[in-house]
């Protein structure tokens, strides 16, 4: 495979299974690339050039450690000017006066979940204002969920626990209530549990930090086997998630085992 500074580490990584221990030799800050979910997030956007930045290398360290893989380089191509996402209107327009910030870092490192100081905030905007939420990661779930409900969005990532996403309530747009399960998402959770008895997948993301626990439960979704049925250990009931579920014809079960347990079966 011919490599040069345009090439996408996802790519790279497909191709040889010794580049992720290449890659990760390069800088101290490609040790995220282990974890499976940030690196199925990261590497499919991030070029050779993109990530040389990130690291605080160059792209010819890259080339060096990649070549002895056996990936021949190309130091021809010129790196692209790295396209800047184009700014929405609301952004170009936006005075203080307008925004609501709230950072929910400190919740966040403490194990909380912010979901309801969020959705509080969002229940309290007046149309026309916006809500800048400040945290660690871009926050798809949460995203995709205001977006359907007619907010528009803008994310800015300022460093590596540092991004800024901006939400505006247009005139119309829903003021979100935080989905409530009634006792029906438990109904029958003995029956198809034994329906699916020996057609279970099991997967437990309560260690895992947000958004990583909706990604990986989409990714187990996906391959999951005609017939199948996917159990998830969880720490809270997944409100981002049940959306999504419904949009893609799904059904679940809640038990909810503690204030601090939540299992789930989902299945066709």
């Amino acid at each position: 495979m011919t490599i040069n500074a345009n090439t996408k580490i996802a790519a790279i990584l497909k191709q040889h299974p010794d580049a992720l221990e290449a890659i990760i030799s390069i800088s101290p800050k490609f040790e995220k690339l282990r974890n499976p979910l940030l690196r199925k997030i990261m590497a499919g956007r991030t070029s050779i050039s993109m990530a040389s930045k990130i690291g605080g290398c160059t792209v010819d360290d890259f080339f060096q450690k990649l070549k002895a893989l056996g990936f021949e380089i190309d130091r021809l191509t010129p790196a692209s000017k790295e396209e800047k996402k184009s700014l929405p209107e609301f952004i170009t327009t936006l005075k203080n006066d307008q925004i609501v910030n709230l950072d929910v870092r400190a919740e966040l490192a403490s194990g909380s979940d912010p979901l309801h100081s969020i959705l509080g905030k969002v229940k309290s905007l007046q149309t026309g204002e916006v809500l800048k939420i400040i945290n660690t990661f871009e926050p798809i779930p949460l995203i995709r969920l205001l977006e359907k409900q007619g907010f528009t969005s803008y994310t800015d990532v300022l460093g590596d626990d540092h991004v800024e996403t901006y939400f505006y309530k247009k005139p119309g747009a829903a003021i979100i209530e935080q989905p409530a399960e009634s006792g029906d998402a438990s109904r029958g959770w003995d029956e198809i549990l034994e329906r699916f008895r020996n057609n279970l997948q099991t997967i437990d993301v309560r260690a895992l930090e947000m958004p990583q626990p909706m990604i990986q439960i989409l990714d187990a979704i996906e391959k999951l086997p005609e017939g199948q049925a996917l159990y998830v250990h969880h720490k809270r009931i997944p409100v981002f998630l049940l959306p999504e579920l419904r949009e893609r014809n799904l059904d679940y079960r809640i038990k909810e085992v503690s204030d601090s347990e939540v299992h789930l079966l989902i299945f066709r």
